[in-house]
């Protein structure tokens, strides 16, 4: 029996389908938001980074805080109210980046890892947490090692945290779809049994 993240929301979906906003607005009443940012730190070098990092910033109430950090488990175990946590595909490069790109297999373990005490951490909240993520592979299939274990990992990652969800939205072209009464797919098919 899968223990269950009660508090948890996940949000997903491709690049600019509306996802963050439609995060936002599911924890929009409440004044003491803490918004967990896993991206890297604006560069002043991607003019175009920056202005999406002023933007989120620019939706967002000043009542919110803000916390830019990898350290997930911290950052939920020392909410007092309300999580965002936008979003996981810049939280898995993050791991990936605190051990290398150079030992993929290394970066893979620690990404499983990573993500197994993720999960124990978001079944542990007591708080409403909302957690934004991409979803990848519905496209083209990356042509280096790098973003194989990338698109590999954070789609494992995705299914991990559905799984324990309470609710799992859908957001595509700006609108969303409830996905939280659908049948979740079994990690792995049990054995096949042989009938006499």
């Amino acid at each position: 029996m899968t223990t269950r993240a009660a508090t948890t929301t996940l949000v997903t979906g491709p690049v600019r389908s509306g996802k963050s906003r439609h995060a936002e607005d599911l924890v929009a009443l409440h004044q003491d938001v803490l918004y967990v940012a896993t991206g890297r730190p604006s560069d002043q070098d991607d003019s175009a980074w920056a202005e999406r990092v002023r933007a989120h910033q620019r939706r967002r109430p000043d009542s919110w805080r803000t916390l830019e950090t990898v350290d997930l488990d911290a950052a939920l175990a020392g909410a007092s109210g309300p999580v965002l946590i936008d979003c996981l595909g810049t939280w898995l490069t993050g791991q990936v980046d605190l051990v290398g790109w150079e030992d993929l297999d290394r970066a893979a373990q620690h990404v499983r890892e990573r993500s197994v005490s993720l999960v124990e951490s978001l079944c542990r909240a007591s708080h409403p947490v909302v957690v934004v993520t991409n979803e990848v592979g519905w496209s083209l299939v990356p042509t280096t090692p790098s973003g194989r274990l990338f698109q590999d990992e954070l789609g494992r990652l995705n299914a991990r945290v559905a799984e324990v969800a309470t609710a799992v939205h859908l957001v595509v072209a700006g609108r969303v779809l409830d996905l939280s009464g659908a049948p979740v797919v079994p990690e792995s098919l049990p054995p096949p049994t042989l009938d006499a």
